[in-house]
């Protein structure tokens, strides 16, 4: 049995993470920090969690955290933990970052989309980038992680393997992601209100959102250069979920008669099996298989469909997940899952809510 601390337990994220670690059979909370409600009960805040935990919030003093912890979870505001992470406390416990201070590898990138000054850019090499399905060998090392956003989980699964195989020129690639209200956070913001959001659907960050050089850079890596894309974020009048519609120029690939000509379905459904057709957390549809948001909710699965349009010589590419599970809080379990030696699905076998 291991001990988990989170740091920003009482934002949405945060509350996630309680909610999967309650259910965990390797590992216990023993630190629900959260600066705004210090000494409150953590079930007076979460109503949800009333009988199941009877302990208080305390606060973010991470270097107290790391000698008692054997992880900890940072589900908080970007440049948190840049600020106050040290070669001390790495070498007291694993942390999991839910922001974005060790996302991105280069500091100019950073500061260029946040706005803000990295404080600890000598951690950038060491961390780790916590897509499971595509950097599952270097997270079982690692003692820091950096979780991915939750757009950016959603629209690189669903590209990945074809940018990968060469199947798609991704910087051709545009994604259009619809999000649930959740994806904003806990706090109180005039967008956000009910009357703002209800009834309504909105693009926002067109063009400047802070996950596009996320999205690009792991991208990037799998195309073995650099990938320059389009991503539009929108926000839906609903909880949870995210559901990215990506589209992208095929490229020729050889086919059995020796000819070059736009890839079939079977050799594009062909490459998704070979990167996912093992991934228990990823689901493939098949061709015109086309992911709901609704048969994701609450669970860690990620729904993959796509359809070819040979008029057009594109793809389309759909991915479904639950922002605050796979984007978050479920991906941030898996990491840790991997980083303890634990059965990868451990405290995540949640089947889908439905209705």
């Amino acid at each position: 049995m291991i001990k988990a601390g989170i740091i920003g337990a009482t934002g949405y994220a945060g509350a996630e993470l309680v909610r999967i670690l309650l259910g965990h059979r390797e590992a216990e909370i023993v630190w629900y920090g959260s600066r705004s409600y210090i000494d409150e009960k953590y079930a007076k805040v979460y109503g949800n969690m009333f009988r199941l935990v009877e302990d208080v919030c305390r606060d973010d003093r991470i270097e107290e955290l790391a000698r008692e912890a054997d992880v900890i979870f940072t589900a908080t505001p970007q440049g948190f933990l840049a600020g106050v992470l040290t070669e001390d406390i790495l070498k007291n416990t694993k942390v999991i970052d839910l922001s974005a201070d060790y996302r991105l590898k280069d500091v100019k990138v950073y500061e260029d989309w946040y706005k803000i000054e990295h404080k600890s850019p000598q951690f950038l090499e060491e961390a780790v980038y916590g897509l499971c399905e595509v950097n599952r060998e270097q997270v079982r090392h690692a003692r820091l992680v950096a979780n991915p956003g939750c757009y950016t989980t959603c629209s690189i699964l669903t590209a990945f393997p074809l940018v990968k195989e060469g199947l798609i020129d991704p910087d051709t690639l545009i994604v259009d992601a619809k999000s649930g209200t959740s994806g904003a956070g806990r706090g109180a913001k005039l967008p956000n209100l009910f009357c703002e959001v209800n009834e309504n659907i909105k693009a926002y960050g067109v063009s400047v959102h802070r996950h596009t050089p996320e999205i690009e850079e792991q991208l990037g890596y799998g195309a073995g250069r650099q990938v320059t894309i389009n991503f539009t974020p929108h926000l839906v009048p609903m909880n949870r979920g995210i559901l990215a519609t990506e589209y992208a120029s095929l490229q020729k690939v050889k086919q059995p008669d020796g000819t070059l000509a736009i890839p079939t379905e079977e050799q594009v459904q062909a490459v998704y099996e070979k990167y996912y057709g093992k991934e228990y957390f990823i689901r493939l549809l098949g061709p015109g298989g086309c992911p709901e948001t609704k048969w994701v909710e609450g669970s860690n699965f990620v729904d993959i469909g796509f359809q070819i349009d040979k008029r057009t010589g594109r793809i389309i590419m759909m991915g479904a997940i639950d922002n605050l599970v796979k984007g978050a809080a479920g991906q941030a379990v898996q990491n840790m899952n991997l980083m303890f030696g634990f059965k990868e699905q451990e405290g995540l076998a949640l089947a889908p809510v439905f209705p």
